[in-house]
């Protein structure tokens, strides 16, 4: 497959999250972010697990609970806290950080070298986020601040990991991603107890808002962005991510009768323009090669190179 065809279904994740707020306020019960948090995870990672019908063995039960919080169980608690606690729009302007989290963490635990045009594209496609999203200035909550960055943070590590980690042998996208929504929702769903109660009655349109967050924005939009760590780099699959509050400001406006100013509409351009840009691999860099790829050999591939490494002589080995 292409890489432009791989980026652009990578792309429908941050897309599909974009209409998240939409769906969330106009058909959801109100004040019930975990509940929502947990009918968007578990049922998605159940499904998912039954499409693939494959379960973690050994170490990687553990890998794939890790991978779970920090992308789920994590990431929706905090970014729920961070929306109900900041002012309009800056929990995604916090969140908007995210590439620049990643260029830092992919330097510690990938090894690569931050190139310079990628963390000025990173300052860009913040910027440009915040312009579109901010609001009239409010007073700024110290724990709606931490929770909105412990998200990034969280979502970051994970998917830093995920692609240092790759996949078990034989195991693909579609059964690492409901690995880790069923690890998340399960983590979540005590919590979401303990917090907000018995779940609320829901009517109609409720039950659909949440089949459609449970299956499209969930389920398919999780697999889809997996699928693309296990392609592109983590930079070039985090700096995606600002299509998802682009994405919420276009249907406010078509859906929800919402107005967008000049201003937001050059933020738009600046962060559609850095996300292009962040999809472009920086000079020197080898293309079609990515740490998740490498983690993928199978045992005979391993075994093969290895015998033909021991063949060629020591000059070759690096």
């Amino acid at each position: 497959m292409k890489r432009s065809t791989t980026v652009l279904l990578t792309a429908l994740a941050p897309v599909s999250w974009g209409t998240t707020y939409a769906v969330t306020t106009e058909f959801l019960p109100p004040d019930r972010p975990l509940f929502t948090a947990v009918l968007r995870a578990l049922p998605a990672g159940l499904v998912l697990l039954a499409l693939a019908r494959v379960l973690p063995r050994g170490i990687w039960w553990g890998k794939a609970a890790v991978l779970g919080a920090l992308n789920i169980g994590a990431f929706f608690p905090l970014l729920f806290l961070s929306a109900y606690r900041l002012p309009g729009g800056m929990a995604a302007v916090v969140g908007s950080v995210g590439p620049l989290f990643v260029i830092g963490l992919s330097a510690l635990l990938l090894g690569r070298r931050p190139a310079t045009r990628s963390v000025l594209t990173a300052i860009v496609a913040a910027f440009g986020v915040s312009l579109v999203v901010l609001k009239a200035a409010g007073s700024l909550d110290a724990l709606g601040v931490l929770a909105a960055l412990g998200s990034t943070a969280s979502m970051s590590v994970g998917t830093v990991l995920t692609q240092r980690w790759g996949r078990p042998d034989g195991v693909g996208p579609l059964a690492l991603t409901g690995w880790q929504l069923t690890a998340g929702g399960l983590l979540i769903a005590p919590v979401a107890f303990l917090v907000e109660g018995a779940p609320p009655a829901l009517d109609g349109a409720a039950v659909g808002g949440y089949v459609y967050l449970a299956l499209a924005n969930t389920a398919v939009a999780y697999w889809l962005w997996f699928r693309g760590i296990g392609r592109l780099t983590a930079t070039q699959v985090t700096f995606l991510g600002p299509l998802s509050p682009l994405t919420a400001a276009v249907v406010g406006w078509a859906a929800l009768g919402q107005t967008l100013t000049p201003v937001q509409l050059t933020g738009m351009v600046l962060a559609f323009g850095a996300t292009v840009a962040g999809q472009l691999a920086p000079r020197g860099a080898r293309r079609g090669t990515t740490p998740l790829k490498a983690a993928s050999f199978s045992s005979a591939e391993k075994k093969a190179r290895k015998v033909s490494m021991d063949a060629t002589g020591p000059a070759l080995r690096r």
